[in-house]
């Protein structure tokens, strides 16, 4: 028995490009165009922010047994062409240290008006680039004057801790738990939340993730890799935190732009956030832009804090703290209001927020909460 042939899908008419119309569709060119310039941005601003690390402003103490010792040399210092440091005279040396244990300062230099040596005294878990960099302009200061300098570090990064890079490494790995998470707890049934109770339920299922992921981060960074000598509770409070800012974020773009909202938080935490954040280059070697937004985004303020914890008996991490909190109120209250504007729109899309190639194709029940654009409440509802 023959069986029979099927004919040959006809070709759209048109020609070629109604072909390539049929098979890229205008939404799909638009996300391609949309992908291309978020490589290019992510390009340029990596490349803007690490190819030409200079030190700028580095705050840094200045103490001698004589007050006026101090202030003279903190003016020299001051003088010094491209400004790379930010000097002020203190009391003594227990002033100085207590600043940078406190970050108020990135290292402090103790003259010795008796003889030929000073003390420099630097703190690579802030970051080892930083206290290298300060090191350099310092020595070079001192030379120049006939003095040599001795470099110690108070507050040294930990042996499993190279180049003071962990801290940095963990908060990334925390912003993209947030962001992933979110995007599929959004994307799982559709790109916009249907209804306060299903936006309520996302941010409770996001923040018993970041908990988790808060914590295993911690445990990890810390008694399983030896990286991070910080305490473990204020580790997983930070992390819980980064983790919830990040995803309440990307939940509210995805409310504000749908499946765009997703390109939008990378462009944010990732394309901005990760370069300006003070990680692989702290801020004062950072160029301006870069220095000027880190500490307001996510992986910037969490870096800061981390190492705060770390190494710095938490002393300056209220600040970013702060920072993250006001990132997670702000993300969480778009996404209720979202849901809310929804709820009281007739047949609102679900969707990526772009036109549709095919607006003639009827829509006989909304996926997300069953309220159909062409019936009645309850059509099709799951």
């Amino acid at each position: 028995m023959n069986q029979p042939t099927q004919s040959p899908e006809p070709a759209p008419p048109g020609g070629f490009l109604a072909e390539i119309k049929d098979a890229v569709t205008t939404r799909a060119a638009v996300l391609v165009l949309g992908v291309l310039a978020l490589q290019l941005a992510f390009i340029t601003s990596y490349i803007g922010a690490f190819h030409h690390p200079k030190p700028s402003e580095i705050p840094i103490a200045v103490a001698a047994p004589l007050a006026p010792v101090a202030e003279r040399s903190a003016d020299q210092l001051d003088t010094l062409p491209g400004k790379p440091l930010d000097p002020h005279a203190v009391k003594d040396e227990a002033a100085a240290l207590r600043q940078i244990e406190n970050r108020d300062v990135d290292g402090a230099l103790i003259i010795d008006p008796g003889g030929k040596t000073d003390r420099l005294l630097v703190a690579s878990g802030a970051g080892a680039a930083l206290s290298q960099a300060l090191t350099e302009v310092v020595g070079l200061a001192e030379k120049a004057q006939g003095r040599t300098v001795l470099v110690t570090d108070v507050a040294p990064a930990a042996a499993g801790d190279g180049r003071g890079l962990s801290s940095f490494y963990l908060v990334i790995g925390w912003c993209v738990g947030g962001y992933l998470c979110a995007a599929i707890l959004a994307i799982s049934a559709g790109a916009r939340p249907a209804n306060i109770h299903r936006a309520v339920i996302r941010l409770g299922a996001l923040l018993l993730y970041s908990i988790a992921a808060g914590l295993l981060g911690a445990v990890i960074a810390g008694p399983v890799l030896d990286a991070l000598p910080g305490s473990i509770p204020a580790l997983w409070g930070l992390g819980t935190l980064v983790v919830f800012a990040v995803g309440a974020i990307t939940l509210a773009f995805q409310g504000v732009a749908g499946v765009v909202g997703i390109g939008l938080a990378i462009l944010l935490v990732v394309v901005f956030g990760n370069p300006s954040a003070g990680g692989a280059y702290p801020y004062p070697l950072l160029p301006p832009f870069w220095r000027t937004i880190g500490p307001a985004l996510p992986p910037g303020a969490g870096t800061y804090a981390a190492r705060s914890i770390t190494y710095f008996k938490g002393n300056g991490a209220g600040g970013p703290m702060l920072v993250l909190a006001a990132w997670a109120v702000a993300g969480s209250a778009v996404t209720l209001a979202c849901a809310v504007f929804r709820k009281g729109r007739s047949g609102a899309a679900v969707g990526s927020g772009l036109p549709d190639d095919s607006p003639a194709v009827p829509r006989f029940a909304d996926t997300e909460g069953g309220e159909g654009s062409g019936g009645g409440e309850g059509a099709g509802a799951r």
